[in-house]
């Protein structure tokens, strides 16, 4: 069992910048990836960063340039440093990790999202 605390999220005016962070604690032998996604009403949650232990990254295309993903490995933490932020951006940001437990499965975990509002 693993979890994931989200934090950062809030309503911010277009144009302004917000960061998440995921912290996740349990047990985890190897954390091999992190991500966000998100998701607004009545649509699927969708990609929005992840990255790799290694520290490879990936970006929807609609938020590369603006987005930023980023990890603490000591502290099991993920970030995402949100820029120049969109109306279109508002939505439930979620947490999302890939793991080895210590019986070597590998496991996936959701947090438990936090809001983010892009408006005037």
């Amino acid at each position: 069992q693993v979890q994931l605390v989200e934090s950062g999220g809030g309503l911010v005016q277009p144009g302004g910048s917000l960061r998440l962070s995921c912290t996740v604690s349990g047990s985890i032998r190897t954390m091999h990836i992190m991500g966000w996604y998100r998701q607004t009403p009545g649509k699927e949650r969708e990609l929005v960063a992840t990255i790799r232990r290694p520290g490879t990254t990936d970006y929807a295309d609609s938020v590369k340039g603006r987005f930023t993903i980023s990890r603490d490995n000591a502290k099991n933490t993920v970030y995402l440093q949100m820029n120049s932020l969109k109306p279109e951006d508002t939505a439930v940001y979620y947490c999302n990790v890939g793991y080895s437990d210590f019986t070597s499965v590998i496991r996936t975990s959701w947090g438990q999202g936090t809001h983010v509002t892009v408006s005037s």
